[in-house]
């Protein structure tokens, strides 16, 4: 399918990377800035920018209020093949960077919450989620009922929002694991580990570790704050998944 989009062939397993991107539905403004920002972003990471592909999708099945939202779905193809070559680990961290940042960008220039939101960007896995019940995700998404789309494991999560509204960008799976919710000590996660960023240091990531930062936000959920420390825990130091 990436071969059609693109008009090339693709790296081998491993040595590209795959976003799944949420854009602003309906605003070709946002959609151009946006891309532009992922694109210049990996460039500047000395990865090469290999192409864009529309996400296929059937909406037929929507309420109202998730086709009032829907956003306009992209996939963002990534090459490891800069002037030098990085490990599959590094390659992990370098998209975890251009994500990050990326986030920040469109977050000032578009404002929290805006529809730009980056499902995942990563060499590993990939997410397809949205505001939809569990039957809607093979009917929505076409590549999922694609007899040619494998993958060696599928995590499956589904949970009605409790304290916050239901969002395109807060349904689950996130970006490294399912989570059911309701931390009870959200708040004051949230406030150590905006306390800890600026004594916060990577050993890859040296004096650029402010670029990952911050790890949480009011404007995530309390399973998105989780996610995404644990996300930061896990690339930006040596910790493997289970230690963080």
């Amino acid at each position: 399918k990436a071969k059609e989009a693109l008009g090339i062939e693709l790296p081998p397993q491993g040595e590209y990377a795959v976003g799944n991107v949420f854009f602003p539905p309906e605003n070709p403004d946002a959609l151009r800035d946006c891309k532009a920002i992922l694109e210049r972003l990996t460039k500047q990471r000395g990865l090469k920018v290999l192409g864009w592909r529309p996400v296929p999708v059937d909406n037929t099945m929507l309420g109202q209020d998730p086709l009032d939202s829907e956003p306009d779905t992209e996939q963002f193809f990534i090459a490891n093949s800069g002037s030098k070559k990085l490990s599959s680990r590094n390659f992990e961290r370098e998209l975890f960077r251009v994500r990050k940042m990326a986030e920040e960008e469109g977050a000032a220039n578009l404002g929290p919450e805006s529809g730009f939101y980056i499902n995942s960007l990563s060499s590993q896995t990939i997410t397809y989620k949205g505001q939809l019940t569990p039957e809607q995700v093979s009917q929505y998404y076409l590549d999922i009922k694609d007899k040619s789309f494998i993958s060696h494991l599928s995590l499956v999560h589904s949970r009605f929002s409790t304290n916050t509204f239901p969002s395109w960008e807060r349904a689950q799976p996130i970006r490294m694991m399912c989570h059911n919710g309701e931390i009870n000590t959200l708040r004051g996660n949230k406030n150590w580990m905006f306390s800890r960023g600026g004594l916060m240091a990577s050993d890859y990531f040296g004096n650029d570790t402010h670029q990952l930062l911050p790890a949480t936000s009011d404007n995530m959920s309390d399973s998105g704050n989780f996610d995404s420390v644990l996300e930061l825990l896990s690339k930006a130091s040596e910790r493997s998944l289970p230690e963080a």
